[in-house]
């Protein structure tokens, strides 16, 4: 049984969804406060939802015998739908939405219609961030305290994530969400990570219903070892110019479509995940060549560059200075010309990287698959699609 103290209840049961939930089966007791504070009546505060008693059935006739209503967990009323777009790798001056040199359009849109925050704290590695993102536990908490690939016995770095705490998609599950994780994972303990599971640690055993994308911290983007669900799947990798980022964006928007069409009222929490920006940096050639010659100024004029679009776009103070640079990266200036070409070309080949991974600039697949026809991004059309409370049940969303 786990504890959690009033302030944190308190906020939580205004919006009828009790977001940190201990144990599997999950359980949680609220002190000192009313046990059916949400609008619908239904007890939130511990998950399972418990299903109500039933008065016994004395009639014996069954043409007289009426049956109650059926028990079913809906989410609140005019509950949101919740997308994570989670970037591998990304820094705060890359996207152009934040003043970075990347192309974003689609991005910014997004920014433009909502907030731009610049304070986030990160574990500065993968797994740790994202259990701690994705449970609302610190990474240590979860047992992450580095990658999965370098668990240790200690406590702390086991890589297996405790029973006393629920994953968020496990919580929104329960209170009547469809829930769908799509691309990187990297949160189960690699010898956990094949068909012999155990499978308590996937997607699919932290609350997603659906997971289409690789397990493990980093695939192959032309020819991915991908899973859906828990089977492996082997998509049409000798098709014309497939790309396991076009993949996973299909997918998401084709689950989105079917859980939109068929069951409308239902909210939905999606976490997309896609591989960039880490390695390998599998990149059409053609778009690289989209960012020939961009960054020839090199790094220290960039990282000028960088800080005075963001002071103009009110991203940090206007007295803002520059970090100092580490030693051990030397002054542009001083680099040879063959040096100047290999790194000017990482920075095209890493940025491209970027854009190409998810809804970024127009001179990218990633772009097309994330902003349809160039007109919304497909995440935001379908969260304003339930947002504006329209009904789908005719056609999908374009």
């Amino acid at each position: 049984m786990k504890r959690i103290d009033q302030s944190s209840w308190s906020r939580m049961a205004k919006t009828g969804l009790a977001l940190i939930v201990g144990g599997t089966p999950a359980s949680a007791t609220v002190p000192n406060i009313e046990k059916n504070s949400s609008q619908d009546g239904l007890d939130r505060s511990v998950l399972p939802i418990k299903e109500p008693s039933y008065p016994i059935v004395t009639e014996l006739d069954a043409r007289n015998a009426k049956a109650p209503a059926r028990f079913n967990v809906k989410a609140p009323a005019n509950a949101p739908n919740v997308v994570v777009v989670l970037l591998d790798d990304i820094g705060f001056g890359h996207s152009s939405a934040f003043g970075g040199p990347i192309h974003m359009p689609n991005l910014e849109r997004l920014a433009a219609n909502g907030l731009r925050y610049n304070r986030f704290h990160t574990t500065a590695l993968s797994s740790p961030t994202r259990t701690a993102l994705l449970t609302g536990y610190n990474h240590h908490s979860n047992n992450a305290g580095a990658i999965m690939e370098v668990a240790t016995a200690f406590p702390g770095n086991t890589g297996i994530r405790p029973q006393s705490i629920t994953p968020v998609a496990q919580v929104l599950r329960m209170n009547g969400y469809n829930t769908a994780a799509f691309g990187k994972y990297h949160e189960t303990p690699p010898w956990e990570g094949s068909v012999s599971g155990p499978y308590d640690r996937w997607p699919t055993g932290s609350g997603f219903e659906k997971f289409y994308g690789f397990i493990g911290g980093e695939t192959n983007q032309w020819h991915p070892m991908i899973y859906d669900g828990t089977t492996r799947a082997y998509p049409d990798v000798e098709a014309p110019g497939y790309h396991f980022t076009t993949d996973m964006t299909n997918q998401a928007i084709r689950w989105m479509n079917t859980q939109q069409s068929l069951t409308p009222d239902n909210p939905f929490y999606m976490y997309f995940a896609p591989g960039a920006t880490h390695a390998p940096h599998h990149v059409p050639k053609s778009f690289i060549e989209k960012y020939r010659g961009k960054f020839d100024q090199g790094w220290d004029k960039l990282r000028q560059e960088t800080l005075a679009r963001q002071k103009k776009l009110g991203i940090v103070p206007k007295n803002t200075r520059l970090a100092p640079k580490p030693a051990a990266i030397k002054n542009w200036s001083v680099l040879s010309a063959d040096e100047k070409r290999l790194f000017a070309r990482q920075m095209e080949v890493r940025r491209v990287c970027r854009t190409n991974r998810y809804g970024s600039g127009v001179v990218n697949p990633g772009d097309r698959s994330a902003g349809r026809n160039g007109q919304h991004p497909v995440l935001l059309h379908c969260w304003r699609q339930r947002l504006q409370r329209r009904r789908r049940h005719d056609r999908h969303v374009q």
